[in-house]
């Protein structure tokens, strides 16, 4: 169980501790003046609930796609290896889902962002996922819980807070309520429809892997959404990661458009090298460069 000390994760504790044995996770990030104080109350909480074990985690939070996002890689890579790969519990909410798909909108990253978060991906669970941010506090309140209020919630610097406070209680006002509960919906259908067109993509790449390389004959026929998933299917496989809705349109162009043009870079691990997508007659091939 991932507990923040927050609302949402305290609730969800609550629940989970008095129903199976459960150990809480507690992630110092030292971001913020008095963590370790929050932490070790966030500690206490648990144990007074009846969590059989609290663990703080203490993070060092890089700087790599801003502060946000560097925080949250910090934190899920700090839960997964306590964890062990055993179930990992998150307290996010149908709130949480809403301003997920309003950050996927507003990025353009496609239809894979809008999906929002998946309710069960090992080993995360996120079983308050239709419930929303309000009956988390008001359960805190039943059960005299009095949980932290993270100032970065409140803090207008983050696009999620910014979100939270402004974007979301304006559309609420505007299309007259129900706006989280649709993008929540939204959010499921599209996840649906991804998940059919990514077992087809399995399939087709599959046929279209060669050895040196992904076969482009095998790839012109194909609907675009379908063609564009193998070779992000396909890119990943090869160590690409970090892959953007662009990148993957210009693998792309190497198949539908293809004019004798250069290779094009991916995001990847590598440090003193870039990975390569590139097409030799008629087959698509990853090189490392040097950077």
């Amino acid at each position: 169980m991932a507990l923040s000390g927050g609302p949402d994760s305290l609730a969800l504790t609550a629940v989970c501790a008095g129903m199976r044995a459960t150990t809480a996770l507690i992630v110092d990030h030292g971001l913020q003046a008095g963590s370790a104080a929050v932490a070790d109350t966030a500690r206490r909480h648990a144990i007074a609930l009846g969590c059989v074990e609290a663990r703080v985690l203490r993070i060092e939070v890089g700087k790599q796609g801003g502060p946000e996002a560097a925080a949250r890689s910090a934190r899920y890579t700090a839960l997964r290896e306590a964890s062990a790969d055993a179930p990992v519990l998150l307290g996010h909410t149908l709130d949480d889902q809403a301003e997920t798909v309003l950050l996927g909108l507003g990025r353009g990253s496609g239809a894979r962002s809008l999906a929002g978060m998946r309710s069960h991906q090992p080993p995360w669970c996120r079983p308050l996922l239709g419930v929303r941010r309000a009956v988390t506090h008001a359960a805190c309140d039943e059960l005299g819980l009095h949980p932290w209020r993270d100032p970065h919630n409140a803090d207008r610097r983050y696009t999620r807070a910014r979100l939270r406070l402004d974007v979301l209680p304006l559309l609420e006002d505007v299309l007259g309520g129900g706006v989280a509960e649709a993008l929540a919906r939204t959010a499921s259908a599209l996840r649906e429809d991804c998940d059919a067109l990514d077992d087809l993509a399995n399939a087709e790449l599959e046929t279209a892997i060669v050895s040196q390389g992904l076969d482009v004959c095998s790839l012109t026929d194909l609907p675009d959404a379908l063609r564009r998933r193998v070779i992000r299917g396909w890119l990943l496989a090869g160590g690409a990661t970090n892959l953007t809705d662009n990148q993957i349109r210009r693998v792309d162009e190497l198949v539908t458009n293809w004019h004798g043009q250069g290779g094009v870079a991916v995001g990847s691990e590598l440090r003193s090298q870039r990975l390569v997508a590139a097409r030799r007659d008629a087959r698509l091939r990853l090189h490392r460069e040097p950077v």
